[in-house]
């Protein structure tokens, strides 16, 4: 279902989540990561509405299970674009670089200067310094750039 190097990826978000380390995600767990992302006050109904989506107690197996079935059912480049969206709200398809930058060095699982270099490498700004994030989504979910 998965490559090796998504597995490890899974499997390092899943340690994250797993905040008192005793190999499961429950309530108190979702709730300090939601904490950790900057959102304090999620409620228990939606904690527990969370938990009833996975068919047993949430170990790793029943994670990576979950996530594959989401991903099969979902149109991942839409969910990626919804996500920049919340930075563009004029719908422009661009975010200034050095706006993307701060953003990407302080919050939640914050990128090293290292890390968001190499992001811009990878994936470079236009000459006025944007980030082109429609184009962008379709790489990451497509694999190589429209034309």
């Amino acid at each position: 279902m998965f490559e090796q190097s998504q597995i490890q990826e899974f499997k390092e978000a899943f340690t994250i989540m797993d905040q008192n380390r005793d190999g499961f995600i429950d309530k108190n767990d979702l709730r300090d990561t939601f904490a950790a992302l900057g959102r304090i006050n999620v409620s228990n109904d939606e904690l527990e509405d969370m938990l009833k989506e996975a068919p047993s107690a949430i170990n790793f197996t029943v994670f990576l299970t979950m996530f594959g079935e989401k991903l099969k059912g979902t149109d991942p480049e839409e969910t990626l674009l919804n996500a920049f969206k919340i930075f563009d709200p004029e719908g422009k398809g661009y975010l200034k670089g050095d706006e993307i930058k701060y953003h990407l060095m302080s919050q939640a699982d914050k990128f090293s200067e290292a890390e968001v270099n190499e992001m811009f490498t990878n994936f470079p700004l236009d000459v006025a310094g944007n980030l082109d994030y429609k184009n962008l989504c379709y790489v990451i979910t497509h694999g190589e750039e429209k034309d």
